[in-house]
């Protein structure tokens, strides 16, 4: 225990005139290009984007929406980084629930103390089985966030209707 007293001891006015002698600015170059949220454009155009995709993000607000409608991310809201986490588990369950059936994004709606999720889903499965998977998912959904769930879906033939254009 001396020995660490009598080291700092020694080694404090060291590190101190070091600090002072070396205080400069760091900086870095300026990077103007805006890389999140946008697309590569492949050599062959071959990739699908639908609308939500093709639009850069500048345009949330004007061309497309938000993907979760809540308020907790108002100032002085309440618990604003449990309802990320929650809306987060919902994408992950519905996109394993509804598995190669979910042809966009997958938008959640919160209004008072109910969820309301909307997407568009292939018609690749029989409406006896996609009417099971929206009762079991709106059930145990419904329990895990204890309040109601409810699901909006929209249904087309083929992936291909999604599609807006290729890049």
């Amino acid at each position: 225990m001396n020995f660490l007293k009598k080291a700092s001891g020694s080694l404090l006015p060291i590190a101190e005139a070091q600090l002072s002698n070396n205080s400069a600015i760091h900086t870095s170059a300026v990077c103007c290009r805006v890389q999140s949220g946008r697309y590569r454009i492949t050599t062959k155009r071959d990739r699908p984007l639908t609308y939500e995709m093709a639009n850069p993000p500048h345009f949330i607000g004007h061309r497309k929406s938000w993907n979760s409608w809540n308020t907790s991310t108002l100032k002085d809201s309440l618990r604003p980084s449990q309802t990320a986490i929650e809306d987060v588990f919902l994408r992950k369950f519905i996109t394993g629930t509804w598995h190669a059936l979910v042809c966009s994004e997958i938008i959640i709606k919160r209004q008072h103390n109910t969820i309301r999720i909307a997407a568009i889903i292939r018609q690749a499965i029989s409406p006896r089985k996609m009417y099971f998977l929206i009762g079991y998912t709106e059930e145990l959904l419904s329990y895990w966030m204890q309040c109601p769930v409810t699901l909006e879906l929209q249904t087309v033939a083929d992936k291909k209707d999604v599609v807006f254009k290729y890049i």
